[in-house]
């Protein structure tokens, strides 16, 4: 087994083109999931990758390079539309693992509760590969395929996340529910952006984590709150989500909740979530 500290992308493409060899980042994810097995293989550690970890704006869009931490989410100047990417980034595991913990990584585990996830489906966001191939784009839902499933080929490396640009009076929010405040896997998770003109709703995307094999958007749900006011909203509460809204979702039952229960919990954080980010800096 060899440790490889990749000095540049080509570098890294190389090494993982040569099979068995595994691409690590802050390594919260990978080495718990290995487990008591004896590590095989080449590990390839991309940290120091020029390029792959920041924020940065490109053109008309938002670029977080795949080795961002959590900690560099939260610590990072970003618009409104980002409060609820950077309220979950607060959600991943302690300090210590937002300190280490990789954007990329957590899409690349592809946990049905990452956390990380929900936000990113409302911001829009697309991943971006690459390999000794070249590189392509897909949108994060058709790289997400299922529990521990993605679209990523193997020698492709999660280069970046790209954000189409927002309105500046975007509002993002993100809010989860646990057996406990800290350190904990969610039994559901809600974001919601939103965006308010001349007193309604012009742009409206709820994602839902822990409710489906991945995070899902609730199509008929932004439907409906297009073109209603904030207070109309705000007024109905949960009572505004209906059956039909959380039609996409497919909540299991586990040691942390059952179906039934989740599916409450989904309604009443699309509710509070949306209450956040109509009540946010922006709105409110």
């Amino acid at each position: 087994m060899g440790y490889l500290v990749a000095a540049s992308l080509p570098e890294a493409l190389e090494a993982l083109g040569k099979g068995n060899a595994a691409i690590v980042a802050g390594g919260t994810d990978w080495f718990p999931a290995q487990g008591t097995r004896p590590l095989s293989g080449d590990l390839i550690d991309i940290t120091r990758v020029p390029g792959l970890r920041g924020i940065t704006r490109d053109g008309a869009d938002w670029r977080i390079g795949g080795a961002t931490t959590w900690t560099d989410v939260i610590r990072a100047d970003l618009p409104p539309a980002f409060d609820g990417l950077k309220a979950a980034a607060r959600e991943v595991g302690s300090i210590q693992i937002q300190n280490a913990g990789t954007i990329a990584g957590n899409l690349c585990n592809a946990s049905p509760a990452a956390d990380g996830v929900p936000p990113l489906l409302t911001l829009g966001a697309r991943v971006e590969l690459a390999s000794t191939q070249g590189t392509r784009q897909m949108a994060l839902s058709d790289f997400l395929k299922g529990p521990r499933q993605t679209a990523r080929m193997p020698g492709e490396v999660l280069t970046a996340l790209l954000i189409p640009d927002l309105p500046a009076t975007a509002q993002g929010a993100f809010l989860k529910l646990g057996a406990r405040q800290y350190l904990v896997i969610s039994i559901a998770m809600v974001a919601a952006l939103v965006t308010v003109a001349d007193g309604r709703i012009t742009q409206a995307v709820v994602g839902v984590g822990s409710c489906s094999a991945t995070a899902q958007r609730l199509p008929a749900l932004e439907a409906d709150l297009m073109g209603q006011t904030p207070a109309a909203i705000l007024a109905a509460g949960p009572a505004f989500i209906t059956p039909a809204h959380l039609a996409p979702l497919s909540p299991i039952a586990d040691v942390r909740g059952s179906a039934e229960y989740r599916t409450e919990a989904a309604a009443t954080l699309c509710a509070r979530a949306l209450a956040l980010a109509l009540k946010g800096p922006i709105h409110g």
